[in-house]
Order: C-alpha cells, then structure tokens, then sequence
C-alpha cells in the first residue's frame, strides 16, 4: 500500500509483496487514503447480510416483536458498529444509520415504506427509540484517550503525530466527531475523560439529552 502517493518495495524471500490499495486487518477495511468511508460501507452490508439470515426468525409469527427486536439488537448491531471507535463520521454516514435502523425496525414490524408511516410511527409501535447511533457515539468518547503513558493512538488521536498534511481544505477528523457532539474543546474532553464517572455521566447526558417539560 502506497503512503501519500508514493508506492513501497517490500520483499520477503526474494518476492516483492503486491502493492494493493486496501486489505483487511482484524475484521476491518484498511484504505489507501486513511479514510473510513469502505469500512463504515462494509459494516452495513455485512449488517445486511446477517438480517437476510435471520428471515426466517424475522417473519415468524409466533415470535413476539420485542423478542425479535432484542435479537436485533444482539446478533445485528455488534456487526454492524464492529470497530466504530475508529470512525469518523460525517452527516452522511449519520443518515445512514438512521436510515439503516428504521428500515430494519420496519421489516420487523412488517410496516412498508410505500405505506406512508412516518418515523416517529414506527418507533412508537415498536416501543423503542433511535439509539444505533447514540451508541456509536458512546463508543467512541474516552476509549482511547484514557488510555496511560506514551500511546501511539493518543497521539494519532490528539493530532500529535510528526509530519504536515496536504495542501487544502482539511479533511474531517476523528476528534472533530468528539467536539461537535460534546460542544467542548479537545483539552476539556481529555481532561474530563480522567474522571470516568465524570465522563460516563457527561456522555449518557449528549446521547440521551433530556426534554424540558417547559
């Protein structure tokens, strides 16, 4: 894989190894260009594909709907949020959790999108709320800044690491998900994440923020 343009010459035994321009690495999709857009893709289709296995479960009637929603839950959302704390997402990518959630809910309730329901209709009956977002979010705030000592993901993280970027606009970042979700500056996030009560309580407040009844 190429850095910034320019290919590497790697060999092991006498055979150069094939320059490529992503691989797989854990269960995640490693880019070229450091972006996280073909890994976060990867995740829905795979989320996809194990909602398709379940059809069958899916579309029994002898299931009770909260049954299948919690199975939903268990067997769907963890491949899908599979290394999300890596993520840097952009509204796009947040519609597209939207929209990934509510159109799993809505083959679960059997409610077709040419039936005119709105939303907030499908929630109510399926007695939930949206959360496969909020909890990407809680995923992400403080896993790797508490971390102690010298760590190459704080670093990485904290934009500390050595070198310019590339003339132009800047592209997103991954802490720019933690300001704009939290509203605060990144010194006052570190800061806070040494608390974990501290942090848990702040983190629980932005994803689940309260209504006032006024």
């Amino acid at each position: 894989m190429a850095s910034d343009g320019i290919a590497c010459r790697i060999l092991i035994q006498n055979e150069q190894l094939e320059q490529v321009d992503t691989f797989p690495y854990l269960g995640s999709v490693i880019t070229e260009d450091g972006e996280c857009t073909t890994e976060f893709r990867t995740r829905l289709n795979r989320g996809h594909a194990i909602v398709a296995s379940l059809q069958k479960l899916r579309k029994s009637h002898s299931i009770p709907i909260s049954t299948k929603i919690r199975l939903m839950k268990t067997l769907v959302w963890p491949v899908t949020m599979y290394g999300c704390e890596s993520w840097t997402l952009r509204k796009n990518e947040e519609t597209c959790l939207y929209a990934f959630e509510m159109k799993k809910l809505r083959k679960i309730l059997r409610v077709s999108w040419t039936a005119k329901k709105t939303n907030e209709l499908v929630l109510n009956k399926a007695g939930v709320k949206r959360e496969l977002l909020d909890t990407v979010k809680a995923r992400k705030y403080g896993h790797t800044i508490r971390k102690q000592g010298s760590c190459l993901e704080k670093e990485i993280v904290q934009g500390t690491m050595p070198g310019a970027r590339r003339r132009g606009r800047p592209r997103m970042a991954w802490k720019d998900n933690i300001t704009t979700w939290t509203g605060l500056f990144v010194e006052e996030s570190i800061r806070m994440t040494e608390d974990r009560d501290k942090w848990r309580k702040y983190v629980n407040g932005v994803v689940n923020p309260r209504i006032d009844d006024g």
